[in-house]
């Protein structure tokens, strides 16, 4: 398959049709290998990432934003420049134990009393992920800009490492509105982590001390090949802002279609219909966290309805309409009394 791919006409015309036709090809392969589910030897998709790579050297105006050839090794960037956020990416007031749960469902109680009548009081509830957040814009389909969080108004331009998650496609499936930009996590598997210290320790250097800081420095890298061989992972919680998207009423209607555009969502996302089903989602995470291949602390709790969101608004700090409900943690810090 692999020879009957890589034949060129050497025309402008058939050049650009079959630059856009591996960039898609690959593109494709390569979201199916990172599930698990590839499709061809990887021998075949080198020679079809080789073939690419050749024609674009010829053709550089044929280089585009979403090709695989640009998600790895770009040239490192001198520093990171500042984005601004709008809006702003906010933080979340915690709930550390039950009571103060249901203390901010009473406070949600107070301010909107239309809350209790039928099919209104829905709460989304989801993974409160141990990573890093950052915002990801995509125009007319394709990724343009990465930033964290930095201080909720401004953050740290890193599309360069960004372009490297192969989670986080570079174009979207399907109709993309004009301008999107989503919020989400990087996180950094455990299977993942362990792997890395025992690189780390192979090469004589320093192991990590959790994921969630590997993800951090992995994600800061200025060179993107360094950040490529971490493997990080990203799930996406929010939509921020967007132009010529479909009109929403509800929270999880929302993270339904950035699913459908290719974004990963996590799959323990959940609509419940009130309090006493959030308290038992939570105790049962809580209990299975160890379950699974990737950290999180807690969970968040929001109003589902936008339009309840919207009068609920915001203090200085966070939503009012969303609280994080977080475990218990399971480090602290002792006195040693004596060594026998």
């Amino acid at each position: 398959m692999a020879g009957a791919d890589t034949a060129d006409t050497g025309t402008a015309p058939d050049s650009a049709a079959r630059v856009r036709e591996l960039q898609a090809r690959l593109n494709h392969h390569s979201a199916l290998y990172y599930a698990g589910k590839p499709e061809i030897p990887d021998g075949d998709f080198d020679s079809l990432l080789s073939e690419l790579k050749t024609l674009e050297d010829r053709h550089p105006e044929l280089v585009h934003p979403d090709s695989p050839t640009q998600r790895v090794g770009a040239p490192p960037d001198t520093a990171f420049a500042p984005v601004r956020h709008e809006p702003p990416m906010m933080s979340l007031h915690n709930a550390l134990d039950i009571e103060e749960l249901r203390a901010w469902h009473e406070r949600v109680h107070r301010a909107l009393p239309t809350l209790e009548a039928p099919g209104v009081g829905d709460f989304s509830v989801e993974l409160k992920f141990d990573g890093l957040a950052i915002s990801v814009r995509y125009e007319n389909g394709v990724l343009v800009r990465a930033a964290t969080r930095g201080d909720g108004r401004t953050g740290e331009d890193v599309t360069h490492s960004v372009r490297t998650i192969a989670d986080i496609p570079i174009r979207l499936r399907g109709d993309a509105p004009a301008v999107l930009e989503v919020r989400g996590e990087v996180i950094l598997r455990l299977s993942t982590f362990v792997a890395l210290n025992a690189r780390q320790a192979e090469r004589g250097e320093k192991a990590y001390v959790n994921p969630r800081n590997a993800a951090a420095g992995s994600l800061r890298q200025k060179d993107a090949r360094v950040t490529a061989e971490r493997g990080l992972s990203f799930w996406c919680y929010q939509l921020g802002y967007a132009e010529g998207a479909p009109a929403f009423s509800s929270h999880m209607q929302t993270l339904e279609w950035l699913r459908s555009l290719g974004l990963p969502v996590n799959e323990h996302s959940a609509r419940l219909p009130d309090l006493a089903a959030v308290e038992a989602h939570v105790t049962d995470f809580e209990r299975r966290r160890h379950e699974f291949d990737y950290e999180f602390d807690g969970l968040v709790v929001k109003v589902d309805d936008l339009g309840l969101q919207d009068r609920l608004g915001v203090d200085a700090k966070a939503p009012r309409w969303a609280v994080a409900y977080k475990f218990p943690p399971e480090e602290r810090t002792t006195k040693l009394l004596d060594i026998e």
